[in-house]
């Protein structure tokens, strides 16, 4: 056991055990966020999200472009523009027993929070650089921002990070980001976020831009590096294949809300709400025959003028006019022993009849 510049005790095991058992790392409860326009209304991004988040767990939260996403990310960590504002209650639980309020937080301890308790990792990892700036200079201004490490001590732990994300320091610590290929950037990226040892890590659709070999990569590292390290992962795609490879748990979004929360197998066997099994149906499965392609008609709710009722209803197969009523809260399912699932739907027992399992997904846990 030895302690680390970041000023932390490091242990050769993962911090916390999976699994969401015992208390969560970071309680998120009526969060809402809400931006205003230029015309002096406000808009809601975010819409009363209630999540829990385990030490050592790995949440996948996906959904359509612009239901709310990376808004919910960047709320967490109060990196939001100056036009929006997020309210509700974010608590969080130091492994110390430290227990913090998110949005409560200013000047320096919101500055400490953001990165030695939770930091992100960005969907433009070229964007997160300062382009006149080397690797080495981007690692010493973030450690010296936030500890007395010395200049060898960053040196070395930032060696350490990089070999970790499969880069040779040697080379990347001594080039400019621009050249760094789009796949050892976003390593780069991952290695600093993990510079002081937070015990969440945000990413925003970290692939996105990638080749399909690169994503492979980037995803093996994300395993190996969490597994090595321990820490809860808060993972933003509308890939649901990685979401089924990368998560142990899935929070589907729609509108600003959560709509459904469920183990990931759970989620993609016996998904409860028509959005949910609407983003599995619409993509082809990578073995056996291909099925009839389903799309989800329509598209998203303006945020500004959202339909009365369940936000889903006017793309919804299943929708009735007790639907166009009221926006359903989320209700636990128990129609199976051990259920750790929700959905905000009055017809989930539909959508569960519907479904087919899919077998190129019998791997997913």
């Amino acid at each position: 056991m030895t302690t680390t510049p970041s000023g932390k005790t490091s242990t050769a095991s993962p911090r916390a055990t999976r699994g969401g058992q015992g208390k969560p790392l970071l309680s998120i409860r009526d969060f809402k966020v809400e931006y205003r326009t230029g015309a002096g209304a406000t808009v809601q991004a975010v819409r009363g999200v209630d999540l829990d988040l385990f030490p050592g767990e790995s949440l996948a939260l996906v959904g359509e472009s612009g239901c709310g996403k990376t808004t919910f990310g960047l709320g967490l960590l109060r990196l939001l523009p100056r036009l929006g504002h997020a309210s509700g209650k974010v608590t969080f639980n130091r492994s110390d027993g430290t227990e913090i309020d998110v949005l409560g937080l200013d000047g320096k301890d919101l500055r400490q929070f953001r990165w030695r308790d939770a930091a992100m990792v960005f969907q433009g990892a070229m964007n997160a650089f300062n382009p006149v700036l080397k690797i080495r200079a981007h690692m010493h201004d973030t450690m010296r921002a936030h500890t007395k490490a010395s200049r060898q001590e960053i040196e070395d732990r930032a060696s350490e990070l990089l070999r970790l994300v499969r880069l040779e320091p040697s080379r990347v610590l001594d080039c400019y980001p621009h050249e760094l290929s789009g796949g050892m950037r976003q390593r780069v990226l991952i290695a600093m976020s993990l510079l002081l040892e937070p015990e969440v890590l945000i990413l925003d659709e970290p692939t996105t831009a990638l080749d399909i070999l690169t994503q492979r990569s980037v995803v093996d590292v994300l395993h190996e590096v969490r597994e090595r390290l321990g820490f809860s992962m808060i993972f933003i795609s509308h890939d649901l294949s990685l979401a089924a490879e990368l998560a142990d748990r899935v929070a589907t979004m729609y509108a600003g809300r959560i709509i459904e929360t469920g183990g990931v197998r759970d989620m993609f066997y016996r998904p409860r709400h028509p959005y949910t099994l609407g983003l599995i149906k619409a993509v082809p499965p990578i073995v056996g025959d291909l099925p009839d392609m389903e799309s989800i008609p329509g598209g998203p709710p303006s945020l500004a003028a959202l339909p009365k009722g369940c936000t889903f209803s006017p793309r919804c197969k299943f929708a009735t006019e007790e639907c166009k009523e009221e926006d359903p809260a989320l209700i636990p399912i128990t129609d199976e022993p051990g259920d750790a699932h929700e959905a905000a739907c009055i017809h989930w027992k539909q959508v569960h009849l519907e479904r087919e399992v899919p077998s190129d997904l019998g791997n997913a846990s």
